[in-house]
């Protein structure tokens, strides 16, 4: 596909193949220096761990054209930690930071002309992934793996600006208590996509799951984190074992206290006290932020802000990071990585 053919306007979040992806293996108890292939096929066993066994684990991040044609990777050291965990929670070899991070620049540079442009609200998602392969058929790490890194354009999440969702309360776990739950893997995501779709069924942005113990607090938000804001400007965001430590997540901490002199809070959030939230929201690398206008539980809405406009703290919080990610406000130290 040649970049022209791309309507820029009319980008989703589909896949699209690239010139380029980055390959790399892992035999013999080191990982290889790794390559850009143009192959997007991967040739693995049929025994692999990843088909049978769910050995794996993936990232998501996004590099942004700037104004000045510049590319910035944004905080990709901490999606590179997270996925170290998590190659360490299903016993598979952790790909070094420095690896990870070259290899992510590697794959922007020789895709530049598919990054969409300047102002077109659009991003070139990167999903890097490690996945066990081999000759294999019991239950145990795999003999092999293989780390590799692609990239598909995107689009601006929301068409016609940002605007407040609904969601669902589920009955469904998206996580055991002590699994796997704080770790970015296939298998969590799995579990989920039948709750989404008994939500979306029902008219439903998606659903929110609740604490798998006691099923009285907030845990996340299909794959997103939770955020509430107090009218006492409190940002408050679940801390769990079994909730995914997101990068917006993080990101939005920080700056919710440096930038919004919000007082921070990682707690619980018991789903019968919604009513000191004065507004609420979804964040992930794929929306930012998607703000909820209401949460039904047990037959009853719950109504934040509004179901029709977005709360002022949400937006302030929005055009914040998005400036950063974009390169139009200075963001902390360390925040931004630029693609040479």
């Amino acid at each position: 596909m040649s970049n022209e053919s791309i309507n820029w306007d009319k980008l989703g979040f589909d896949y699209i193949k690239t010139d380029q992806r980055y390959l790399s293996h892992w035999r013999d108890g080191a990982w290889d220096e790794g390559t850009l292939t143009e192959d997007n096929q991967l040739h693995i066993s049929e025994g692999s761990t990843a088909l049978h066994y769910g050995q794996q684990c993936f990232e998501g991040l996004k590099a942004y054209r700037c104004k000045d044609g510049s590319v910035n990777l944004f905080r990709p050291d901490q999606n590179a930690l997270r996925m170290a965990r998590s190659c360490d929670r299903v016993l598979m070899p952790a790909v070094s930071t420095e690896q990870f991070i070259d290899a992510c620049r590697q794959v922007v540079k020789a895709n530049d002309r598919f990054i969409p442009p300047y102002g077109s609200g659009g991003a070139l998602y990167l999903r890097p992934f490690v996945i066990g392969v081999g000759d294999n058929i019991g239950v145990r790490t795999a003999p092999e793996f293989i780390f590799s890194v692609f990239a598909i354009p995107v689009g601006a999440y929301f068409k016609g600006g940002m605007k407040p969702h609904n969601f669902l309360i589920s009955g469904y776990d998206r996580a055991a208590p002590s699994g796997t739950g704080a770790a970015k893997v296939g298998g969590n995501y799995a579990a989920s996509l039948m709750p989404g779709a008994e939500a979306k069924k029902q008219g439903f942005a998606d659903c929110i799951y609740l604490d798998p113990q006691t099923h009285s607090k907030i845990e996340e938000v299909g794959s997103a984190n939770f955020f509430g804001i107090t009218a006492n400007n409190e940002f408050v965001t679940p801390k769990s074992p079994s909730v995914l430590p997101g990068i917006t997540r993080l990101s939005l901490l920080e700056l919710a206290q440096s930038r919004l002199g919000l007082t921070v809070v990682e707690g619980e959030v018991h789903i019968d006290q919604l009513d000191r939230f004065v507004e609420a929201g979804a964040c992930g690398t794929a929306a930012v932020i998607t703000p909820i206008g209401g949460i039904q539980y047990k037959g009853k809405m719950h109504v934040f802000h509004s179901e029709q406009e977005v709360g002022p703290v949400t937006k302030r919080l929005y055009a914040e990071l998005t400036g950063i990610q974009t390169g139009d406000i200075e963001g902390p130290e360390g925040w931004v990585v630029k693609v040479d």
